[in-house]
């Protein structure tokens, strides 16, 4: 069974590929450098997704 819609999937699958190829940059405008983390990719992209409008789980906080 997936965890994420297709849509939210789909745009993870996007930032990947940025990732492989060492374009993905962290923060506003790409200013914090470049994304080392896959875990950290994978954040960007469900971040991005969510933004779009695409129903993706909430955010786990710190304390669960």
């Amino acid at each position: 069974m997936a965890k994420y819609s297709k849509n939210a999937q789909d745009k993870i699958a996007e930032v990947m590929e940025e990732f492989k190829e060492g374009k993905l940059k962290s923060g506003p405008e790409g200013k914090g450098g470049k994304v080392k983390s896959r875990k950290q990719a994978i954040a960007i992209g469900l971040s991005e997704a969510r933004k779009e409008g695409v129903k993706v789980p909430r955010k786990k906080s710190k304390s669960e």
